[in-house]
């Protein structure tokens, strides 16, 4: 593994009452080309009686939401109306532009729960742009060797994903059922990120640790790739951004004064966020402003 590739352990966190590992941000990077946010959910399995993932109405400017399903079901609702529910092998995609509201849930029948959960952020340029829910249950999936690749945003391997995205990027998911290896083509003008979902992933030989991302800059062409039987791997990439990014809660944008904007209005309970119809129970409150 080459010295200028950087490995990152994920820190545990509490969403919607349960543990999920955050990839980024964290101190050691706080994104990957436009990707601005990992969290791993599970694999868990909820007791019998016991509550699920549960997050309330909340808001969302300046990104893209992104959930790769693997196990269990998530019911989305937002404050345009839509009503979704997201499957194993399938992509919900939020688009929040100006601002949006949402709420996610998992099914009272379906008690395994395993999603990767993120956020990409808007061009400066379409941070404002208008609020929009898709969903692609089909995305082109293809073997290599002894591995399937699923790609969930962007290009790669002569394929294209028909995911909506504003910038170059790409998400790509890697399982090998009985294991195997590869070398995958990388962009060399993007960042990359390799993430293990599920089991044993070495990268150039190197094994990863649970839960530990491991960044590649920019000038990578190609990267070796072994998977251990069952194991599953995310690949995430992009251009790096031109200028600093500012996250705070569920806001992000490149003008502090946007993200203060924002949080007042949704405090005050500015119609530019909606109404999500059909979630039996409070929205959340934004915390005190800090750092912005």
């Amino acid at each position: 593994m080459t010295h200028e590739w950087q490995r990152i352990s994920s820190r545990l966190t509490d969403v919607g009452g349960i543990p999920v590992a955050r990839a980024i941000p964290v101190k050691e990077r706080r994104t990957i080309g436009p990707w601005c946010f990992l969290d791993h959910i599970g694999p868990t399995r909820f007791a019998p009686g016991t509550p699920g993932l549960d997050v309330g109405p909340h808001p969302h400017i300046a990104l893209q939401t992104f959930t790769w399903m693997l196990e269990g079901e998530i019911l989305h609702r937002d404050s345009l109306g839509s009503e979704q529910v997201i499957r194993p092998g399938q992509v919900n995609l939020m688009t929040a532009g100006r601002g949006i509201a949402h709420t996610e849930e998992s099914l009272p029948n379906q008690p395994d729960l395993h999603a990767a959960q993120l956020w990409i952020a808007l061009p400066e340029e379409d941070q404002h742009t208008s609020p929009r829910f898709d969903h692609y249950p089909r995305l082109p999936r293809w073997q290599e060797g002894e591995i399937t690749l699923t790609l969930l945003i962007g290009e790669h391997g002569g394929y294209s994903a028909p995911t909506l995205h504003f910038s170059p990027i790409l998400g790509l998911d890697l399982h090998a059922p009985a294991g195997g290896r590869l070398t995958l083509t990388l962009n060399p003008a993007f960042e990359h990120g390799l993430f293990p979902l599920q089991g044993q992933a070495s990268i150039a030989g190197d094994a990863l640790e649970p839960e530990q991302l491991l960044y590649l800059p920019p000038g990578n062409r190609e990267v070796a790739v072994e998977l251990s039987p069952g194991a599953r791997l995310l690949l995430i990439g992009g251009e790096p951004l031109t200028q600093p990014l500012q996250i705070w809660w569920n806001f992000v944008s490149f003008d502090r004064e946007a993200i203060r904007t924002a949080a007042a209005d949704w405090e005050r309970g500015d119609p530019r966020f909606g109404e999500v119809q059909g979630y039996a129970g409070p929205r959340l409150q934004a915390p005190p402003l800090a750092g912005i």
